[in-house]
């Protein structure tokens, strides 16, 4: 039987049919098929988790109740994508492939070159449109800003209407959120889909940023302040550009008002404009390099913390039983919730890669599993930032007992989250191993800070006193760092901060 040649729309990181140029584009070049897959291989990877999927659940079933009315349902299939796509070639015979482009880990990045080779040899037109502010084949990152922008400013693409589909087509069922493929079982999830990114969207804009910049560092309160948009970006259920807009809109708004609130409710969502553009800033950075995945930037570093790695820190890290009551507390917090503030999850890298001294590869893969917004593009470039290995960053220590003092001096986090100080006084509650006699439940220090950072600074200054140090971080920076935004060519080091995922 011969059909018209079928658009086959992939889905992957982009779960929305608003601002969607691939399923905008194919739906008027004939019948289209709305595809997602989900690939057991990638669910075996040690950097993603059920947390993931949880969301993903959410979405793919939203996403599939609006094509539905849009006139055409969701087609979901389990296994390798290839195999996917040579299955419908092998039915309809004339396909083409719509996705957006994706900078994902290496996983994906592999995957992607082995779908791009089978439409080569099958002589199939693969059509990629940009993700968000990411620029691929970009030579050089002057004048990235500037791309970037202009991207934003263009027109939100409307959901197409009367989608037309191919006939006969059966639509397998979407792998249960309790599935084995997808580990083990994780605490509570942030809800995804649309209809939830669009509500979170409208209450920051509205209200909840009024205090975003004085909470953003607060563990605990800071997760009714920031935007908490971070996951419906990594999966696209919202686009960057919708989210920008939006923001700009209700700025506008705010500017002709002469009430003080609206003022200050205007400097804070002005706030969070840059940070969305710093975002796209460090995902970039992996679409430039996606060594990075893998590679210290600098390669002055390699090899300085592996052979030093000790399971027992990791262990006791990884748990929140450091001894250390707020790096405990914002890990078992990131545990139960899947989310937690930027400083925060700086301070866990802190912590972990100079008092423990374990290397950014054997840490990074935990916490992308903890974090429902994992997005590699932003992941990797923080942690090497954080654990000093780009070259080009100020190197950030956090001290974890002044970052106690400074962002819970009543204990209130501390006490939530590590219930053997439920007891402790607030005069101790920072140093608990300071009293005449501690709690007997809780861990002692696994090390001094002051011996261990006095270690940690000078190791690092050794390899950058390494004969050609500044001139293999002039490429660095010549390739990744940031630029300024009139001219894209002076370094923003004090502005490239370490935020991880930046915590919009």
């Amino acid at each position: 039987m011969s059909f018209p040649r079928v658009n086959v729309v992939w889905f992957k990181r982009d779960l929305r049919v608003h601002d969607h140029a691939p399923l905008a584009l194919a739906s008027v070049e004939g019948p289209i098929l709305p595809l997602y897959v989900v690939e057991p291989d990638y669910w075996q990877l040690p950097d993603v988790s059920r947390r993931h999927w949880l969301f993903i659940h959410d979405s793919l079933g939203e996403l599939n109740a609006e094509l539905t009315a849009l006139g055409a349902a969701l087609y979901c299939r389990t296994g390798r994508i290839v195999e996917v796509l040579e299955d419908l070639r092998q039915k309809f015979g004339n396909i083409a492939l719509w996705s957006h482009e994706e900078t994902g880990n290496d996983w994906t990045f592999t995957r992607d070159r082995a779908v791009s080779a089978w439409c080569n040899a099958h002589r199939i037109n693969w059509h990629q449109k940009p993700s968000n502010g990411v620029v691929r084949g970009l030579k050089s990152r002057d004048g990235w800003s500037a791309l970037r922008d202009k991207r934003m400013a263009e027109s939100v693409i409307p959901a197409p209407t009367n989608l037309r589909v191919p006939a006969d087509i059966a639509i397998d069922t979407v792998p249960a959120k309790d599935h084995p493929m997808f580990g083990e079982t994780v605490g509570s999830v942030q809800k995804g889909g649309r209809s939830e990114g669009l509500r979170v969207l409208d209450s920051f804009l509205k209200k909840r940023a009024s205090q975003y910049m004085m909470t953003i560092s607060k563990p605990g309160i800071s997760a009714r302040h920031c935007s908490r948009l971070s996951a419906h970006i990594a999966y696209g259920t919202l686009s960057v550009r919708e989210i920008e807009q939006a923001t700009k809109m209700r700025i506008a708004e705010l500017a002709v008002d002469l009430d003080p609130a609206s003022k200050y409710l205007h400097k804070n969502l002005s706030a969070f404009l840059s940070r969305l553009a710093w975002r796209c800033h460090f995902v970039q950075k992996l679409e430039q390099q996606p060594s990075i995945e893998f590679r210290c930037m600098h390669p002055a570093f390699e090899n300085m913390r592996e052979p030093h790695f000790r399971q027992d820190f990791f262990d006791a890290w990884a748990k929140g039983h450091t001894g250390y009551p707020l790096v405990d507390a914002a890990m078992r917090s990131l545990h139960a919730n899947g989310w937690i503030n930027f400083r925060m999850r700086a301070m866990l890298v802190s912590f972990a890669s100079y008092h423990l001294w374990l290397d950014w590869r054997q840490t990074a893969p935990h916490l992308a599993r903890l974090f429902t917004d994992y997005e590699p593009g932003i992941h990797f470039s923080q942690f090497q930032m954080q654990s000093g290995v780009t070259g080009i960053n100020t190197l950030r220590i956090y001290n974890p007992i002044k970052q106690s003092m400074d962002h819970d001096p009543e204990g209130k986090f501390i006490r939530r989250y590590v219930p053997e100080l439920s007891s402790v006084s607030q005069q101790w509650i920072h140093e608990p191993w300071r009293l005449p006699e501690p709690p007997p439940l809780y861990a002692k220090p696994l090390v001094d800070h002051d011996a261990a950072i006095k270690m940690a600074r000078d190791w690092i200054a050794e390899c950058r006193n390494a004969t050609y140090f500044k001139d293999d971080a002039r490429q660095v920076h010549a390739k990744l760092g940031s630029r300024s935004k009139s001219a894209d060519r002076k370094p923003r080091a004090k502005k490239d901060k370490a935020q991880l995922n930046l915590d919009l």
